[in-house]
């Protein structure tokens, strides 16, 4: 399998661990179809949605899927699914498990009455998943919470990465760097913009995770006129440690009145090399999906603010613009990202998610394209 996947990403002239080739664009992605799930589908008794990341596991053959759901519609948790690709699109999605996800030290995430400061029972916010197969285990991450306004008190969760296993039992967490921690002044994450995006690397060497947007000290949010800088940082997965920290430039937002864009999730290619997916919301939805390099990009997590400094950061270049693509009538939002299987024509598979909030305006996608030509 992995020689498999190897000749394919090289074929897409995409370079993978153990892969020889340098690192260059995808020759060609291309939007295959969709599937839609239901409004309140369920599966064992949790109801399906808020879909906020997505990990393929070859070993196993199955999807695993975070929802952001804070215990409205079920417990803190992941499903497992298995989906169905063809040349010509999504042949099938079926949800097989919902299983909690559990901290380390207690039966059960809960809610709290906020009350403290830093608010550690506060439900977690889930909104990436990445499976290790290597250390047969799994990585989710929170964005923690920042609510300042509250009558009685200041509620700071910090962003997190926890480990689980396959049951979802806690059995670890990341130490974030204190950049990525919660501040009750204007330093730190934003409400909302926290990590949204978590990818390990083919080799297992390395665990990135994504900042949805800037820092409060590292400027302001994107507008129609101008982007912004948000970070991407690296973690060491025997040390739990994170070793470096990048900056990613995002567009203006395309998404009409009262929209944004962020960086929702990424998927890595190689060591240094990844699928981006940024999205946005307003009059109107905005994705686009981007290949996107380290390369030469400046390590800043000793750099305390990127507001008006000069900073190299990664290269990226647009794949897909979702808003554009033939066929698609619908672009949804687009919050989580992974490779998926080789395709019976040689082509290697991407899988996309969106997040319907739970709502009946909203939908559950899944989305499929491919890297390379058919062989």
């Amino acid at each position: 399998m992995k020689r498999h996947v190897c000749a394919t990403l090289l074929a897409a002239s995409v370079a993978v661990a153990g892969c020889t080739s340098p690192h260059r664009t995808p020759a060609a992605v291309t939007y295959l179809g969709q599937a839609e799930i239901p409004h309140l589908s369920t599966v064992d008794g949790s109801v399906i949605g808020g879909l906020s990341g997505i990990s393929y596991d070859p070993g196993r053959d199955v999807y695993y899927l975070v929802t952001d759901d804070q215990s409205g519609n079920g417990p803190t948790r992941f499903y497992v699914s298995r989906i169905k690709l063809q040349n010509n699109g999504v042949q099938s999605v079926e949800f097989l498990e919902s299983r909690r996800l559990l901290p380390q030290h207690r039966t059960e995430f809960r809610a709290s009455s906020i009350t403290d400061t830093r608010a550690v029972m506060t439900p977690p916010d889930p909104e990436g998943i990445a499976v290790d197969s290597r250390r047969q285990r799994i990585y989710w991450s929170s964005e923690g919470s920042r609510l300042v306004d509250e009558p009685n008190s200041t509620v700071l969760q910090d962003p997190s990465v926890r480990i689980v296993d396959f049951d979802g039992r806690g059995i670890g967490e990341f130490t974030m760097p204190d950049n990525l921690l919660m501040s009750a002044v204007d330093r730190g994450p934003r409400q909302n913009l926290s990590l949204e995006g978590l990818t390990l690397t083919p080799s297992g060497d390395s665990l990135f995770t994504a900042m949805e947007g800037p820092l409060f000290q590292d400027g302001p949010r994107p507008t129609p006129l101008r982007g912004a800088l948000t970070r991407i940082t690296r973690f060491d997965p025997d040390t739990l440690e994170p070793t470096a920290q990048y900056t990613y430039a995002l567009d203006p937002t395309t998404s009409g009145s009262g929209g944004d864009n962020g960086l929702s999730d990424l998927v890595a290619l190689d060591d240094s090399s990844f699928l981006t997916l940024e999205r946005g919301r307003g009059s109107r939805t905005s994705a686009r999906i981007y290949h996107t390099e380290i390369g030469d990009a400046q390590d800043v997590m000793g750099v305390p603010e990127l507001d008006g400094r000069p900073v190299s950061s990664m290269t990226k270049t647009l794949l897909v613009d979702l808003a554009t693509t033939p066929d698609l009538k619908r672009v949804a939002n687009l919050e989580g990202i992974t490779l998926g299987p080789p395709l019976p024509d040689g082509r290697l598979s991407v899988v996309a998610v969106s997040d319907d909030d739970f709502s009946a305006d909203h939908v559950t996608q899944v989305l499929a394209f491919a890297i390379g030509t058919a062989t």
